[in-house]
């Protein structure tokens, strides 16, 4: 009830005259007073929670802004971040085509320059054959009017003295051009024969070197070679089984012969039968465990030197599977070079063969360290080396440049652009500069051997010197029996028997000697 409402209430009691007990007045007036305490006190508390219902409703939208807020710079950055890993990718394929535009502008300057230069050369031996066959003619124009008009001779004499004269006259420059004609096919024959040579030799290099194809393992004593071999073989059986190599124990003392054609393989026996001799333990399930110990070394140390290949080299963003496989080629030899080491120094020589031309040393890197990655591919790969390897780089992402470089090192496909050229000019100086390519003591001497004896087969032939190495060989002939021209045909003889019948490192230079002493002693 309200205050009006009281008021109503006893005013309507005034006018019709109703007497209220004093009591009941009061207790009205008391409830009154009560009832609009309590409806104030409600009001207070109504208003009070409306205000914390609102402060928490304007808390918790500012808390929802905020994360509202966040969310989308959140996004924002992201997009941003991604605008600018595309936009850096784009310009990095951009960077990539301009380089491989430049290469191919300054491939196409180069071969323009080349064809000029021979054009030019080919002008002046033209003029001067020209200019040597006008002076004939006029020479021989006037000899056979002075002759006519001075001689009572008939036409057949006339040009048979004729002929005489003129080649009397023209022989030593028909001499001269004969010895330039020869000299010249000779260098264009030994230019095509260095390449097939090479060619041949690189061939040969993939194949398995009888003396790297085994490994030997010192024993403590004879009794570890019976533990190795286990009851009924079963140790040796496990062993071959987990390693894939062979272990051959003979009645060498206190040595074992691992082999194997994978030089992986042989290294990870190698480790493990190794460990095994030290720990003592030889049985199935410790051979297994040791060669599993052995193969994860063996990965890292694979790993390892690939990632020294790549830092001595300087380059960047090569793929982990090409500096894993690079790495094998760590165990890999070629003529008891290592193929690795051969890797490393092909790239440092392409480099800096594209820097002396003005090209672009990275990629020349490159394209050496990866030629001949194909080597340490699994051998059930069909295909040579140099085919199997560009195929691998080429899926995982290598510029074509640099594919092009690798599949052409060994002249089986077209080179594109000059750095195939210099990949092919840098491993052919890697492989036969001197030192590089060592070979048995026995082999070397079987081959100076075969090269002196070679050269005594042939008629004329007093004696034979392989010297430099058996790098040159030096032919003494029989003035007597031997002409000049027979000399040159020895020479050449004897070099195309070289290249037909023997297999020798590098080039063999042939001197042939003809020479003539006449002694007198006087009294």
């Amino acid at each position: 009830m309200s205050a009006a409402d009281f008021a109503f209430l006893i005013a309507e009691s005034d006018r019709f005259d109703w007497p209220l007990p004093a009591g009941l007045v009061i207790g009205l007036a008391v409830g009154f007073v009560i009832v609009w305490a309590l409806t104030r006190h409600a009001r207070r508390i109504a208003r009070e929670q409306a205000a914390e219902l609102i402060e928490v409703a304007r808390r918790e939208a500012v808390v929802a802004g905020e994360e509202i807020k966040q969310k989308v710079e959140s996004e924002l950055s992201e997009r941003r971040a991604e605008l600018n890993r595309e936009f850096d990718r784009r310009e990095i394929e951009s960077e990539v085509r301009l380089r491989e535009i430049r290469a191919h502008e300054e491939s196409l300057a180069l071969l323009d320059y080349q064809l000029e230069q021979r054009q030019e050369r080919l002008n002046r031996e033209n003029a001067a054959i020209r200019q040597a066959r006008d002076a004939i003619r006029a020479l021989s124009k006037s000899v056979r009017q002075r002759l006519e008009g001075v001689s009572q001779m008939d036409a057949e004499e006339i040009r048979r003295a004729l002929r005489e004269e003129v080649l009397l006259e023209c022989q030593d420059e028909l001499r001269a051009l004969r010895r330039a004609t020869l000299e010249k096919s000779e260098q264009e024959l030994n230019t095509e024969g260095r390449r097939i040579l090479i060619a041949a030799m690189q061939r040969l290099a993939s194949k398995p070197h009888n003396d790297l194809t085994s490994t030997i393992i010192t024993l403590p004593n004879e009794e570890m070679k019976g533990r190795i071999i286990g009851r009924e073989g079963r140790n040796i059986k496990a062993f071959e089984a987990a390693t894939g190599v062979t272990v051959l124990i003979d009645e060498s003392p206190q040595t074992v012969l691992l082999s194997s054609f994978d030089p992986v393989r042989r290294e990870v026996a190698r480790v493990a039968l190794d460990a095994l001799i030290k720990d003592g333990r030889i049985h199935p399930a410790t051979i297994e465990e040791f060669v599993k110990r052995a193969q994860d070394e063996i990965d890292l140390s694979t790993m390892q030197a690939g990632d020294d290949a790549v830092t001595r080299l300087n380059i960047n963003g090569l793929h982990p599977e090409i500096i894993t496989l690079l790495g094998k080629l760590k165990f890999r030899f070629s003529y008891n070079q290592n193929v690795l080491d051969h890797s490393v120094e092909t790239g440092f020589l392409a480099s800096m063969i594209a820097s002396e031309l003005g090209l672009d040393p990275n990629i020349a890197k490159r394209a050496g360290l990866l030629h001949d990655l194909g080597k340490a591919v699994s051998g059930e790969l069909e295909g040579s080396h140099a085919h199997i390897g560009a195929e691998f780089i080429k899926r995982y992402g290598e510029t074509p440049i640099v594919v092009n470089a690798v599949a052409a090192h060994h002249d089986e496909v077209k080179p594109e652009t000059i750095y195939a050229g210099i990949v092919i000019l840098a491993d052919t100086i890697s492989a036969t500069r001197p030192g590089a390519r060592a070979e048995s003591m026995e082999g070397y001497i079987q081959r100076l051997g075969r090269l002196e004896k070679l050269a005594l087969s042939l008629d004329g032939v007093q004696q034979a010197f392989a010297i430099q190495a058996g790098r040159e060989i030096r032919v003494v002939v029989s003035p007597q029996t031997v002409t000049d021209d027979r000399a040159r045909e020895i020479a050449k003889q004897l070099r195309k028997r070289i290249e037909a019948e023997l297999q020798y490192p590098s080039t063999i230079k042939i001197t042939v000697i003809r020479e003539s002493r006449f002694t007198e002693t006087a009294t």
